[in-house]
């Protein structure tokens, strides 16, 4: 008999092995980080603790399906820029021209991938390489979508319309960013 495909694939981001100090000795458990996907726009992560690493595995699965997040997309990408800080972790989501594909690092791009968005830019801002916390940050950008502009779609030209004023202060905000960091290469 052929195995059934599961509805969502999964991906370990991080396994990590973690004592607590009690009276009675250290107690040894594993964290695990997972993601799950569909890639047709549905994604969710969880993160649990356990005695075993596979026992971690699978608490971390469940936690993920129930805080699964649909994440809208237009010609394959997302409908406008999006910018996310958690903790120390800070991510700035753009959307891409067609046939760019993922351009993305570490945990960030494995969100995007198991959410299935072909083209999209996306840069890791923090000073932070926790792998969960830049999960939690794409998150939190991914949830940022203004309803007006997920499939506001001109019928004559086919054009997708996104907010503008928010998307020129992103924009004006990441040029003045790169002129100070500029600036400071410079002064070296």
């Amino acid at each position: 008999m052929p195995k059934e495909k599961p509805e969502f694939d999964q991906q370990i981001v991080d396994l990590a092995r973690v004592t607590r100090v009690t009276k009675g000795g250290k107690q040894l458990s594993f964290r695990a980080v997972v993601l799950i996907g569909d890639h047709k726009g549905r994604v969710g992560y969880g993160v649990e603790k356990g005695k075993d690493v596979q026992i971690a595995v699978e608490k971390a699965v469940n936690h993920a399906k129930k805080n699964l997040i649909t994440i809208p997309t237009t010609y394959g990408t997302i409908p406008h820029m999006s910018e996310a800080k958690f903790g120390a972790a800070k991510v700035l989501l753009r959307p891409a021209p067609q046939g760019s594909g993922v351009i993305a690092g570490g945990s960030v791009r494995a969100v995007l991938e198991m959410a299935g968005i072909q083209n999209i830019s996306a840069k890791i801002l923090g000073k932070t390489n926790n792998k969960m916390n830049n999960i939690k940050a794409t998150f939190a950008a991914l949830k940022k979508f203004k309803v007006k502009a997920i499939k506001k779609v001109d019928k004559k030209s086919d054009i997708v319309t996104t907010p503008k004023k928010e998307e020129k202060k992103v924009i004006k905000k990441v040029k003045t960013e790169t002129k100070i960091k500029t600036t400071k290469k410079e002064s070296k």
